[in-house]
């Protein structure tokens, strides 16, 4: 076909207007008011009716092109071809949403085997006919699934329409595709690996449910000889809680370890990077346990991308992206009590808070609401609704209106569980949400403290002021497995 056609000056308008949305965050104030002009009227974030005009709009326009044989990218050149490119991308991924949804679902519902994508050949082919090329047509298929797999699990798994929960759901995209979707597209689609990511926020946010959210939403290509993604998404997220570890088994679990590397070794075990995908990421929750050797360790893959299980020499290769979580504020982090310096900078290419709930219902009060039917539903599927009314009853007379739920969505998630079961939920105690230190005066003055509250909570205090088991064992002359063991015991007697 002979180049030379252009695009008329209404076309015009309305396509730039097109091309801003594909390079603008979905979960962005922006985003919103560029879709409220196109369809020309307001809309609301997450719905799928104004979606539906602009695709429309935008699929009424192509069918005339086509008519006029204008529909291939032959026809045009310079800026013109680059946004008719957009166009016919942005028509054909909207027109695919629900089938990619679908394909999501089903690959959560397989697990490690990579599903089958039926339409795929479709796609491909009508990629062809717009004149986009066999590998390209194949990469932008793959970006098409990881983009609506990202919306997937961001805007249906992290809900609310608070202010810090718009925020959070519009930062955890940029982390993903980064603040320009272009450079993302053209140069690091396949990158992403050198950039780490630290969430911060108080026990029970949600910190998992965001790295997961991130790990599970990675750029995945897709294999047209075999009909499916090389890999599933549910194999490239791997998550490890470094608590739950005594010190002497962190290093084996995170690099691994050779057959009679320590006593107990008998056999290699293979640990969570070398088991990490190329094209996942490791999740590290409760980050501010290591010590300062296994920092060093995880500061060279990091850096290098490379780390030797325990008891070999031999580098092995980590190609994923590194996820961390803790509870202590970025304040303690930066003093070096908890982190190393280099060790802070190199695993901080993004930082997220995590909002708590209390912020949440101050922003949002019907937020609750919102909450208690998505955990009813995760329970008990759609029918779990009908009895949101009745939870939420049940709650505001246990808790009152300015609860400041301590424990955060687990905790009120615990709280649902125990009205289902018993018909009321029992608030903690206002003694148990102070601060450690007037916990343990308060406890004094009252003379109703044993000796061993007593010991937990003066651990707590010194913990939270100096951000270390060590630090906190040579000020109460303790060794450090007493102390990790009375911090768990406060942490279980809180909750």
């Amino acid at each position: 076909m002979a180049r030379g056609a252009h695009i008329n000056s209404s076309d015009r308008v309305f396509f730039e207007l097109i091309a801003q949305t594909t390079t603008c965050n979905p979960f962005s104030d922006e985003r919103t008011e560029l879709d409220a002009k196109i369809v020309g009227h307001q809309v609301e974030m997450f719905s799928e009716a104004h979606l539906n005009e602009v695709t429309q709009a935008v699929s009424v326009r192509v069918e005339h092109l086509e008519r006029r044989g204008l529909a291939h990218l032959s026809r045009y050149s310079g800026r013109d071809r680059q946004l008719m490119q957009t166009i016919f991308l942005f028509g054909l991924f909207h027109e695919y949403c629900r089938e990619l949804d679908a394909l999501t679902l089903e690959q959560a519902r397989r697990g490690t085997p990579s599903a089958q994508v039926k339409f795929a050949g479709e796609i491909l082919a009508r990629m062809a006919r717009h004149g986009i090329g066999a590998v390209e047509a194949v990469r932008f298929f793959s970006i098409f699934y990881q983009l609506r797999r990202a919306y997937y699990f961001v805007a249906r798994g992290l809900i609310g329409r608070s202010r810090c929960m718009r925020e959070f759901r519009r930062h955890l995209w940029q982390n993903v595709f980064t603040q320009d979707v272009t450079l993302y597209e053209q140069s690091l689609w396949n990158r992403m690996e050198d950039f780490s990511t630290l969430l911060l926020g108080e026990t029970g946010t949600g910190k998992g449910a965001a790295a997961a959210a991130i790990g599970r939403s990675g750029y995945i290509p897709f294999d047209p000889k075999r009909g499916c993604f090389i890999e599933s998404f549910m194999q490239g997220f791997t998550p490890l809680n470094l608590s739950q570890f005594p010190e002497t088994l962190i290093e084996s679990e995170l690099f691994g370890h050779r057959k009679g590397a320590f006593t107990g070794a008998v056999e290699a075990h293979e640990g969570v990077l070398a088991r990490c995908s190329p094209h996942g990421a490791i999740f590290l929750d409760e980050i501010g346990e290591v010590s300062g050797p296994v920092q060093i360790k995880l500061l060279q893959v990091l850096q290098e991308r490379i780390f030797c299980p325990v008891g070999s020499h031999d580098p092995v290769r980590f190609r994923g992206r590194v996820i961390a979580a803790t509870n202590r504020s970025i304040e303690a982090l930066h003093s070096g009590k908890l982190f190393r310096e280099d060790f802070f900078y190199r695993l901080c290419s993004d930082v997220i808070h995590v909002p708590p709930l209390r912020q949440r219902l101050e922003e949002e009060p019907g937020e609750l609401r919102q909450l208690i039917e998505h955990l009813l539903t995760g329970m008990m599927g759609e029918e779990g609704r009908a009895l949101a009314a009745k939870i939420e009853s049940a709650i505001g007379r246990a808790v009152g209106q300015n609860y400041s739920w301590p424990g955060n969505v687990r905790e009120l998630e615990q709280a649902i569980r125990r009205i289902l079961l018993t018909g009321s939920y029992a608030a903690r105690a206002a003694l148990k949400a102070t601060a450690p230190r007037d916990q343990l005066i308060a406890g004094i003055d009252s003379e109703q403290i044993s000796a061993d509250d007593l010991l937990r909570a003066y651990c707590k205090m010194l913990y939270e002021k100096y951000g270390s088991y060590e630090a906190v064992g040579r000020r109460a002359q303790l060794d450090r497995r007493t102390v990790k063991k009375h911090l768990n015991q406060q942490a279980t007697a809180r909750d």
